[in-house]
């Protein structure tokens, strides 16, 4: 998958990349990204030499069919794990599970805080109980990521991707090691959450958002409700 899909990207986007030297070369590290396109899940390991893992749903590797054989071959080979996001509670311990899985084989596990991507380019509050737990139950370090422009290259609803350069900034490793036995302390993952946030913050240059994406994605589906109800009552006939 490096050879050909990373090749392919590289070569077609020329992506450019600041602070490649806070990957280790070996050993395990979170890799805590800010999420701006389905891309970034692709750009990101295909820069490194070192495999990154990330979860996805269980669903696309047990769909039927000869789709479904291919999708789920496609997205072992591009390095994801599935997760079985039946309960937010099993979701989350799932997650944190296979998190730690890929940790203790010294490997490079990718995670997006935000929890989902940005609905508008902003960057938004990260849910405080993945990565926190698994930084902390791990004691791994965390690489805060920025990921630049990739939602430009193919925004929702357009088929063909522009051919523009997207960029990738990589922090300095965090160490979190000072909280070790307080992973199930609720404020501390807050605290740790809130310093990787921050940290992306700055190196994407992106406005903050205090609110969780989701919340701003159900606002933004509400609002665009409203308004498409009221073009359709404006255009009802008077009684």
């Amino acid at each position: 998958m490096k050879v050909s899909l990373g090749g392919s990207l590289k070569l077609a986007f020329r992506p450019w990349v600041e602070g490649i030297e806070n990957i280790p070369d070996e050993g395990p590290a979170i890799l805590a990204s800010n999420h701006l396109s389905f891309s970034d899940s692709f750009f990101l390991p295909a820069v490194l030499d070192r495999k990154v893992t990330f979860i996805a749903k269980a669903e696309y590797f047990t769909s039927p069919g000869v789709k479904g054989k291919l999708t789920a071959a496609f997205f072992k080979g591009v390095g994801q794990l599935p997760v079985d996001r039946s309960g937010a509670r099993g979701a989350g311990e799932a997650a944190v599970n296979s998190a730690l899985k890929v940790l203790e084989r010294g490997g490079l596990f990718g995670i997006y805080p935000e929890g989902t991507r940005s609905p508008d380019g902003r960057l938004y509050r990260g849910k405080p109980g993945g990565l926190a737990r698994v930084a902390l139950l791990s004691g791994a370090p965390v690489i805060p990521v920025a990921m630049i422009d990739t939602e430009k290259i193919q925004p929702p609803g357009k088929v063909v991707p522009k051919l523009m350069r997207p960029g990738i900034r990589i922090g300095a490793p965090l160490d979190f090691t000072r909280y070790l036995g307080m992973e199930n302390d609720r404020f501390i993952h807050r605290s740790v959450t809130d310093q990787v946030m921050y940290e992306i913050m700055r190196l994407s240059g992106q406005e903050y958002v205090d609110i969780y994406a989701t919340a701003a994605k159900r606002k933004i589906a509400e609002a665009e409700k409203a308004a498409a109800d009221g073009r359709g009552g404006a255009r009802r006939p008077s009684r």
